[in-house]
């Protein structure tokens, strides 16, 4: 259970939808909160910050996209996308654009509640069994998972608590080259559904970040087998 203190803003336009996940995250022991569209979505978020969005995708007046570039333009507020089957791109762009997660409909409530819980633990049990309590560095790197605070040569870069967890992953084990399925079962637990396209998408979007400071040697990629941390020295390494 999780305490109420945790607010989850649920963002999407068919009231059903949003009454069935209040529903389910509420018997979880969170705090729900409802918007019908992007717009109102924003409202809410600057009225009264929530932990969490569960963010659909598809929306009159604004869609869920924009309101994912509106939330990264200020901030790391965790975002669960919400997603039709047939938008396969759309989930990409989302994740790209900083989302932690995408769920796609129909789904069941429960898989929902898994996957805001999964991203609310910030890891898992295995991540903080594992991942380290004091900072990280390495080359130009440097990772404080007490405040979740990621920078490059002193230069603070925004992160999403994915693409944090995933960094962390990577650099307390620098000479480890990680599968996919190793990253999700860290990050997640065994067994937790979501696809290799989500964690590439988060990788791209980790050096994409970094590269606009000249961290071009962030993370490599083993082709056939997985990612592990670069040098982290940075342009002219």
């Amino acid at each position: 259970m999780y305490a109420m203190s945790h607010k989850i803003l649920i963002v999407d336009d068919d009231p059903h939808i949003r009454q069935v996940l209040s529903f389910a995250l509420g018997k979880a022991g969170m705090e729900t909160s409802e918007a019908s569209d992007g717009e109102a979505a924003l409202v809410a978020v600057g009225a009264r910050r929530p932990d969490l969005v569960v963010l659909d995708i598809n929306m009159p007046r604004m869609d869920g996209l924009e309101v994912c570039r509106r939330l990264r333009a200020s901030g790391d507020l965790p975002i669960l996308f919400l997603s039709s089957r047939d938008d396969e791109v759309d989930r990409v762009v989302g994740l790209e654009l900083g989302g932690d997660d995408y769920v796609v409909k129909p789904f069941s409530p429960r898989e929902v509640v898994a996957r805001v819980s999964a991203i609310l633990k910030r890891g898992g049990r295995a991540l903080e069994q594992a991942g380290p309590k004091q900072p990280v560095s390495h080359g130009k790197l440097r990772l404080d998972p007490e405040s979740w605070e990621a920078a490059w040569g002193g230069e603070p870069v925004t992160v999403t608590v994915t693409e944090f967890q995933l960094l962390l992953l990577l650099a307390s084990m620098p000479s480890r080259v990680f599968t996919r399925d190793m990253i999700i079962d860290k990050l997640h637990g065994p067994g937790f559904a979501i696809t290799d396209r989500t964690i590439d998408s988060h990788i791209r979007n980790l050096r994409a970040k970094f590269g606009a400071l000249g961290a071009t040697d962030l993370i490599e990629t083993r082709a056939g087998v997985g990612y592990r941390i670069g040098p982290c020295l940075g342009e002219g390494a």
